[in-house]
């Protein structure tokens, strides 16, 4: 529960679409809580509570607006501040921990006791990750009924429910009503699932695009920029089932449509997508960290919506870094879209980038770069092949492994951090566009003269780097 008064009551009483997320509204009076921008008359001031979370909400007792839909508003990032437990603990609940493992399965890998979550959780979240868990489960699935014809098994399912049921039992517990009493008419699926995904403005859409345009792998990946369309799409394998997705900008929303039969991955791919695209991330709190440095403030008001470009496969990001080493970007790209067209999986919807297992039984010499970039991915794919390296491990632990692989160096490590592991803080200050730029616009001549003067980023160093990246583009 957070303190009323002050200027969320002031973001509240201006409907202000900036806040939209960041806090939600308990009414004592009707029992429902909502976002900031919900349309209905404003509850009085002695009336109202205000959440961090959802999920604290719920657990406090208040079930959600079915008017303003608080499971559309535009999410936190678990990388807010939290420690750095509970922002792990977030990303495991994300990708589906809880869903079907137990509460001391988590803590087994989080290698804490029950006892010392529930007081992290309780403290930075006002909610216990289990009511997180089922918060989360909640919410996309009144997002698929409201948004998709899918059937309500089909939803159940794709949302993390072991039956169908336990999801009929937790929405009623929470609506009051049966999940069919909300959806309205629609007509039956074509086997596509298109989903809406909001974000905050400013949100520089076109940025993403061109970054991910020059880096798409050939066959894996396609990328659109003219008038006649600007999207992302990629094919793709989840949990044994291909598939395709392609992304576009629609107003204020972006616009996911999947195809294949991968809708009981659903809210995986959508978690790995809203990744991607940084749709979480707040402007107001990057910006005016960054705008407190003079130089950095031209930067970020030529491109106030600049996000981190993010993975949808992590360990293709991670082989990427490597075969970026010292060469440019047209380069690596060509030698990906070799690696993916030699090792690679061939769908119904395009060809898939070669999973780890595939990878750590290659012949270095067969890959078409130095010998020792080559024995690196075949290392790295090892390692994560074996389990003994995850995308899902403490940051600093999987840094230190990472770096310790032979053929890896500082660079390559936190790009992997920054890009795979969406690191919003991790900074690359011995990169040689970064070094040149800085150099040049902000009179920083050595790699511990940089270092020095991004401590005044944090924690947003990443999108630091992104604005000098992008002006050396521009």
């Amino acid at each position: 529960m957070l303190p009323t008064g002050g200027k969320l009551e002031q973001a509240r009483k201006a409907r202000d679409p900036r806040f939209d997320g960041r806090f939600f509204i308990g009414v004592r009076t009707t029992g429902i809580y909502c976002r900031p921008v919900c349309p209905v008359k404003m509850p009085r001031e002695e009336n109202v509570t205000f959440f961090d979370s959802a999920a604290a909400a719920i657990e406090a007792g208040y079930r959600p607006c079915l008017r303003c839909r608080p499971e559309s508003a535009p999410g936190i990032p678990v990388w807010r501040g939290s420690s750095s437990t509970v922002t792990r603990a977030l990303r495991l609940i994300n990708d589906g921990a809880l869903d079907q493992g137990s509460g001391a399965m988590l803590c087994d890998r989080l290698g804490v006791t029950t006892r010392h979550l529930a007081e992290l959780f309780a403290n930075h979240l006002g909610a216990s990750a289990k009511t997180v868990a089922r918060t989360r489960r909640l919410q996309f699935a009144k997002k698929l009924i409201d948004e998709t014809s899918l059937t309500m098994t089909e939803i159940a399912l794709s949302s993390g429910y072991g039956s169908v049921r336990g999801f009929n039992d937790h929405f009623v517990q929470t609506y009051s009503r049966s999940p069919g009493s909300l959806r309205k008419a629609r007509s039956a699926s074509d086997g596509s699932v298109e989903l809406k995904i909001s974000f905050r403005e400013p949100y520089d859409f076109q940025s993403l695009l061109e970054f991910y345009r020059i880096r798409a792998i050939p066959g894996v990946e396609n990328v659109s920029v003219d008038n006649a369309g600007k999207s992302y799409e990629r094919s793709f394998v989840l949990d044994g089932k291909s598939g395709h997705f392609s992304v576009s900008q629609s107003g204020n929303q972006l616009v996911c449509a999947v195809q294949g039969e991968s809708t009981g991955s659903l809210m995986r791919i959508m978690r790995k997508v809203r990744s991607m695209f940084d749709v979480d991330a707040v402007p107001e709190e990057i910006n005016s960290v960054l705008c407190e440095d003079r130089i950095m403030r031209g930067l970020v008001k030529q491109r106030p919506g600049l996000r981190l470009p993010g993975a949808f496969d992590e360990f293709e990001i991670a082989v990427r870094a490597i075969v970026g080493q010292q060469v440019s970007v047209k380069g690596a790209t060509t030698v990906m879209g070799r690696i993916a067209d030699q090792y690679g999986t061939e769908t119904e919807f395009g060809r898939v980038f070669p999973t780890p297992e595939i990878l750590a039984d290659l012949d270095p010499a067969s890959l078409p770069m130095p010998s020792k970039r080559a024995r690196a991915i075949k290392l790295l794919a090892v390692a994560v092949a074996d389990g003994e390296l995850g995308f899902d491990m403490d940051e600093q632990a999987f840094y230190e492994q990472v770096i310790a692989i032979a053929g890896i160096g500082p660079w390559t490590a936190q790009y992997i951090c920054l890009r795979a592991l969406s690191n919003p803080d991790s900074f690359l200050h011995g990169d040689l566009v970064i070094r040149k730029v800085a150099e040049k616009i902000l009179g920083v001549s050595s790699e511990k003269e940089l270092i020095n003067r991004a401590e005044a980023w944090r924690p947003w160093r990443g999108y630091a780097g992104m604005h000098l990246w992008r002006s050396s583009a521009d």
